[in-house]
């Protein structure tokens, strides 16, 4: 039997949000799961249902951008695609960075969105086209990388403890024990960590988490 893709849709327009569920729902693939209309109803639905798919809104009750974050601590394998009308560049940069996997303009017919879909949830990223040229038309905006803040910035809190726990030598058994979580969460977590830190296994992590804390206590000898 196939896997059917979970997939929640957190929008404030009832309207669209029922929209997208029904057209998605034709789709034999597709199992939705859950719908919302706020930053809380989105952490909710992921802390209790953990959908394969969330497609959120930015512009809604508590900011879609700002659950990016929490829905990820909650669920870090969930694939968040932002269904939006926001076409600036601050926006999508923002989104991808906390973790989205996609960025979809609300014009996308509903056999493009669920291609989208398919497309995240075997692990891929998704960004409209004619977004994706003016994202990279805009990095020549960016701040030169020697005058970028300290990766770890990027870090959730939950990340913060994982790899805090992992750089003082325990395994991925003994954090989940730890934490209080699944071992499969911990890996998902670390996955994220090297993934934002730019390293690639778990000693690089752990000498960045120690030249952060070393460059912190240099600033605070100024």
């Amino acid at each position: 039997m196939m896997n059917r893709i979970k997939i929640a849709v957190v929008d404030d327009h009832p309207l669209f949000r029922e929209g997208v569920m029904r057209s998605l729902s034709d789709i034999p693939e597709f199992e939705m799961v859950g719908e919302g209309g706020s930053r809380d109803d989105a952490v909710r639905i992921v802390r209790d249902l953990c959908p394969d798919v969330m497609l959120m809104d930015i512009s809604m009750p508590g900011n879609g951008l700002e659950a990016i974050r929490e829905a990820l601590d909650q669920c870090p394998e969930l694939k968040i695609v932002m269904l939006t009308v926001s076409e600036t560049s601050e926006d999508i940069s923002k989104a991808l960075r906390l973790g989205a996997k996609g960025y979809v303009l609300k014009g996308v017919g509903s056999r493009g969105l669920a291609d989208v879909v398919r497309t995240v949830a075997a692990g891929e990223s998704y960004v409209s086209p004619a977004l994706s040229a003016r994202l990279i038309a805009g990095l020549s905006n960016l701040p030169d990388p020697e005058e970028k803040e300290d990766p770890l910035a990027e870090l959730t809190e939950r990340e913060h403890e994982v790899l805090q726990l992992v750089a003082s030598g325990l395994s991925n058994k003994r954090v989940a024990r730890e934490l209080d979580l699944h071992e499969k969460t911990v890996k998902h977590h670390m996955t994220r960590i090297l993934s934002k830190l730019k390293v690639t296994n778990r000693t690089e992590a752990a000498l960045a988490l120690r030249d952060a804390r070393d460059r912190s206590a240099q600033r605070d000898h100024l």
